[in-house]
């Protein structure tokens, strides 16, 4: 797999860059961080922070050594992506998107040595797979983005299995939940401070799923307007008094 070291003033900036090299967003890459950098003294002695980068794999998120393959053809591709690829046995051919994606996580959860049972839940939008017990903090990562590159690989196992049109929701310890209304709060301190200030406000960049929910959070606050601006993974939400106010 093709490795990038690369520096920046911080860790989030040496992780943009990363995502510019490669052409994905944050969660399709692997981050090691290998120093953190230091401001020094009045900007002496200062040292930038530095990480690897290398594009996400299966083989990579579970930390496996990855080894030249042969070209393979789609068919194979899809048949590799099945639940059997993680040692589980694969789902009969009428089971449901769901069970395959539970299937998969499972395999998954086995290669990284976590003992956690899977509970699924579907709706008719999408299925909730749900990661009970301990090891929720090694899941979850930063930010969540440990949860979003499992989630990542679920989906794109699944869908090569099956043409299936639903999101697959990988969770545990209800971190979705509580990220939704740790958000929503946020939301709400960011708004007073425009509308008390006058001034609009910048939230740092995020993942579409949570900026729709900052969107959502201030829809019906007619003194503040909510924007996104940015490319990509970059996209940013600009909070704005109302011009009408």
């Amino acid at each position: 797999m093709e490795t990038h070291e690369i520096e920046g003033k911080t860790i989030d900036e040496a992780i943009e860059k990363a995502c510019r090299d490669f052409g994905v967003s944050r969660d399709k890459l692997n981050i090691e961080i290998l120093s953190e950098g230091s401001s020094g003294f009045l900007g002496l002695g200062s040292k930038k922070a530095k990480i690897k980068a290398v594009l996400l794999s299966i083989d990579a998120a579970l930390g496996m050594p990855v080894s030249p393959q042969p070209k393979t053809t789609e068919k194979e591709m899809a048949a590799e992506m099945t639940p059997a690829a993680f040692d589980r046995p694969p789902a009969a051919d009428d089971a449901g998107i769901g069970e395959r994606a539970k299937a998969v996580l499972e395999g998954i959860l086995i290669h990284m040595g976590i003992a956690a049972p899977v509970s699924i839940e579907e709706t008719a939008e999408s299925i909730l797979l749900n990661i009970k017990g301990d090891g929720g903090g090694l899941l979850i990562g930063r930010r969540g983005q440990n949860l979003d590159a499992i989630q990542y690989i679920v989906n794109k196992a699944a869908s090569r299995s099956i043409n299936g049109r639903k999101m697959i929701i990988i969770d545990t310890e209800a971190y979705r939940k509580r990220r939704e209304e740790s958000l929503v709060s946020l939301a709400g301190k960011l708004g007073e401070k425009v509308k008390k200030t006058k001034k609009a406000v910048t939230v740092s960049h995020m993942n579409a799923h949570d900026r729709r929910i900052i969107h959502l959070a201030l829809q019906n606050d007619a003194s503040l307007t909510t924007k996104s601006r940015g490319e990509g993974e970059y996209r940013k939400i600009v909070i704005i008094p109302s011009k009408k106010n």
